[in-house]
């Protein structure tokens, strides 16, 4: 806003459009257009996100949001479950490039508001608490059965691909709810929750208290902290597993990568790992953005096909 906050710049989100940044001047009382976020899209380009509404195995009411592939019909169709991160952050209505890139190509793409998700009250983020790796991950797959049901995504058909929290998300996927996805990809993701607090806990001087309560809150009993940890169960593994870590990611350190590619080895796993250089947890500049996308659709297209 103008030192004297009459002017501001805005970015808009028009409802199934590109969002653009917008000139709003107080004392004319107008608005005028500066132009989009995303130069080079258009309104075709824009797949249609539509709110879904589902109970999990135990009745808890769920919610969240499926994107559909422009111009194929919502029958039987190839899905990335797309799962949040934090894990105390929601999944809200709007433009999204990471679910518009994966639409692009094809896919449906399922994002839950699963237990332990904010800003839709309490009783659903309280729920979350202690079920880091169950109740919260199969929140996921109880979603990709109501899709199933419906007829609008192909079960054979799925993935799941997440950041952060959404990586963990992933790896738990492969390991501890089997039988669901046919490949998983954990861009920044936790493996060892173990080595997880422990790193938090080094950051005194950097909220890393903070951080450990945070995880622990969701995690519940520390002495089962192997039980739920994707690197301790490689061993169950059997679908291709993709790995993108940031190498300056301070949030999530890019050990955890190290640690849940090591423990894939070990146990023979097929498994893929990009180092972006020079990044961090946000994956803050576009070129790495574009890398990852690349890497990820590609792990995509061969390992769930859309055609």
């Amino acid at each position: 806003m103008s030192d004297d906050h009459r002017k501001f710049v805005v970015r808009a989100e028009p409802p199934g459009d590109v969002p653009e940044y917008v000139l709003l001047d107080a004392a004319a009382h107008s608005a005028a257009k500066i132009g989009p976020e995303y130069g080079t899209l258009n309104l075709d380009d824009i797949a249609t996100s539509r709110p879904v509404a589902f109970k999990a195995a135990d009745g808890l009411q769920l919610t969240g949001y499926l994107t559909l592939p422009s111009g194929k019909s919502a029958t039987r169709l190839p899905l990335v479950v797309f799962p949040h991160g934090g894990p105390a952050d929601r999944d809200r209505p709007g433009f999204d490039w990471w679910t518009q890139a994966m639409a692009s190509r094809g896919y449906a793409v399922l994002q839950v508001n699963f237990r332990g998700s904010e800003g839709l009250g309490w009783d659903l983020e309280s729920a979350g608490f202690g079920q880091c790796g169950r109740k919260m991950q199969t929140d996921l797959s109880d979603g990709v059965r109501y899709l199933a049901a419906q007829g609008i995504v192909d079960p054979a058909r799925v993935c799941i691909v997440g950041a952060s929290y959404g990586g963990y998300a992933a790896l738990a996927g492969a390991t501890l709810d089997p039988g669901v996805y046919r490949c998983a990809a954990s861009i920044a993701g936790v493996s060892d929750l173990a080595r997880m607090i422990a790193y938090d806990k080094s950051r005194e001087n950097q909220n890393g208290a903070l951080a450990q309560r945070y995880w622990t809150r969701f995690i519940g009993d520390k002495a089962a902290l192997d039980d739920i940890s994707p690197a301790k169960h490689a061993d169950r593994v059997t679908i291709p597993i993709l790995l993108v870590h940031g190498k300056d990611d301070t949030v999530v350190d890019y050990h955890q990568s190290q640690i849940m590619a090591a423990a894939l080895a070990k146990a023979g796993k097929p498994y893929e790992f990009v180092t972006l250089k020079a990044e961090d947890h946000w994956l803050s500049r576009g070129a790495t953005r574009l890398e990852m996308l690349q890497a990820l659709v590609a792990f995509l297209e061969k390992n769930n096909p859309p055609g």
